[in-house]
């Protein structure tokens, strides 16, 4: 799995990639990451890549030539790349879309900055759109590295240990389980006594009874999900 990163500043992402999990996968060949830096495509000598709204509006838009450029040079050496670009105007991301992204061969993800992309370029350009979340970044690099941290993660090798995708939150709608470790005790809060009895069965269960409780009080909305769930399995 290959991503390419397209941004005006690959040095607040490189660091990421050098140290755990991901740059032991690196090492092991099992991800590769390169940059495209859209100001190496400029046409103009002061290498500048954006320009202010057409229509009037406050802040600067990345302009589609120089972008589009970048772009087509990664279509060139990776004809099959899956092109994504990172903007609050998109649908969310979900574990889902990790999943199925793992799948892919060569991912790109395009970062926006200022004001984001000129609309074009999404239309000409986009396989898929996503956002992080209902809040403002001050560009894509961050939304960028979340979705490449959480598609590394399902591709196998790149985790130790592949059991660490089980049971991990939004599997079902529900989230994660409380988890504990040793001491029993911490400051008069004790761990439930039936994880130190070995049945695994009743483990089990009462991790799925913990991780409705959580899910409910922290995300009604994806408790119903879970709940419609239950009732078309019947």
């Amino acid at each position: 799995m290959c991503f390419t990163f397209v941004t005006l500043f690959p040095q607040l992402i490189e660091g990421y990639f050098s140290d755990s999990i991901l740059h032991r996968a690196l090492e092991a060949k099992l991800l590769s990451v390169d940059f495209v830096n859209p100001r190496d495509f400029s046409q103009n000598k002061f290498l500048k890549v954006d320009d202010y709204q057409v229509g009037g509006g406050a802040g600067l838009v990345l302009e589609p030539i120089t972008l589009s450029l970048a772009l087509d040079s990664i279509k060139m050496r990776n004809p099959k790349t899956h092109i994504i670009f990172l903007t609050p105007c998109a649908k969310t991301f979900l574990q889902n879309d990790a999943k199925r992204l793992s799948q892919s061969e060569h991912i790109t993800l395009v970062c926006g900055r200022y004001e984001g992309f000129d609309e074009r370029l999404i239309e000409l350009y986009a396989d898929e759109v996503f956002s992080v979340g209902d809040f403002i970044l001050t560009g894509g690099e961050l939304a960028a590295l979340c979705l490449c941290d959480s598609v590394s993660r399902q591709i196998a090798g790149v985790l130790g240990n592949q059991e660490s995708l089980q049971g991990e939150s939004y599997e079902r709608h529900l989230l994660e389980a409380p988890n504990f470790v040793k001491p029993h005790c911490f400051k008069k809060l004790t761990i439930p006594s039936e994880y130190s009895k070995g049945n695994h069965a009743k483990i089990a269960d009462l991790k799925l009874k913990a991780a409705e409780a959580k899910t409910k009080f922290h995300r009604l909305d994806l408790y119903m999900r879970y709940k419609q769930g239950l009732k078309d399995e019947k």
